[in-house]
């Protein structure tokens, strides 16, 4: 489960942090010096057509897909470990998620296969085994109320754990900056005043006690088939200590047969 651990689960705050990340509040007053607007604080604001506005010009950003192949470049970086490995992974929309991972001098160390409702993941170096995990394990393991499908946008780099309580927003010359609280999270979405792509997603935990932060940048896009995609993703994951990830998509393609499949091999060891 190690090598899934290290390229997924970070992203919903797995590992815990020793560098402090910036919080919401002092990243909005870094970022230019327009007026940010209090929507419920407001009565001179239409707060429901901010709100709806808002939320369009997130959605338009959304990457719908029937079929996503990948291959990634991986880097890994904690307190007490790094890692380097490649992930070639394969998406069937809301179905199944395969990812095959290769460390070198190694080669190919694991594959996983990622469905509505469980996991399966065979280690075949240094052991020959296969575990089998319902989703429920990385809930419960991250403690997050995720599913597959926050996992498919995630991957996909779609934005995660949106809200529609806009409490607040502010629009600049390049950048439009929303505030959106939910259950668990704040989170500070930034998009591009032009075409609304997401540039930044920032959740700090609505429990101050947890402080649980997670920073993620999005970067170098391409378009594919009218779709933006952004190619390099900084995440960085802060609790008690700090662990920085790097996703370096080196090839993509959207709606091409799947490049990579699944099977159980005989004689691998249950666990």
């Amino acid at each position: 489960m190690r090598y899934f651990i290290i390229i997924f689960s970070i992203v919903f705050f797995s590992c815990k942090s020793a560098k402090k990340v910036q919080s919401i509040a002092s990243v909005i007053a870094k970022k230019d010096t327009a007026e940010t607007v209090v929507i419920k604080e407001n009565p001179k604001v239409d707060s429901q057509a901010i709100v709806k506005d808002i939320l369009e010009k997130v959605i338009k950003t959304k990457i719908t897909f029937n079929t996503f192949n990948a291959k990634i470049k991986v880097d890994y970086e904690g307190s007490t470990q790094s890692e380097q490995v490649t992930a070639y992974l394969s998406i069937q929309k809301d179905s199944l998620i395969f990812v095959r991972i290769s460390k070198p001098p190694f080669g190919i160390v694991a594959n996983i296969l990622i469905s509505k409702d469980s996991i399966v993941v065979v280690q075949i170096k240094p052991q020959k085994t296969i575990e089998y995990r319902a989703i429920s394990y990385l809930q419960d393991q991250i403690e997050i109320p995720f599913d597959f499908y926050t996992l498919q946008d995630m991957l996909i780099g779609n934005p995660v754990f949106l809200d529609s309580n806009v409490v607040s927003y502010k629009s600049g010359n390049t950048q439009l900056l929303v505030m959106m609280v939910g259950d668990m999270f704040k989170h500070l979405v930034t998009l591009d005043n032009k075409d609304f792509k997401v540039l930044h997603s920032k959740l700090d935990d609505v429990d101050a006690l947890r402080n649980r932060t997670c920073d993620i940048t999005f970067s170098n896009y391409q378009i594919a088939d009218g779709r933006q995609f952004s190619t390099y993703r900084y995440i960085s994951v802060s609790e008690k200590s700090k662990l920085d990830i790097t996703l370096d998509f080196k090839e993509f393609s959207f709606n091409d047969p799947l490049k990579y499949t699944f099977s159980l091999p005989k004689n691998y060891k249950r666990k």
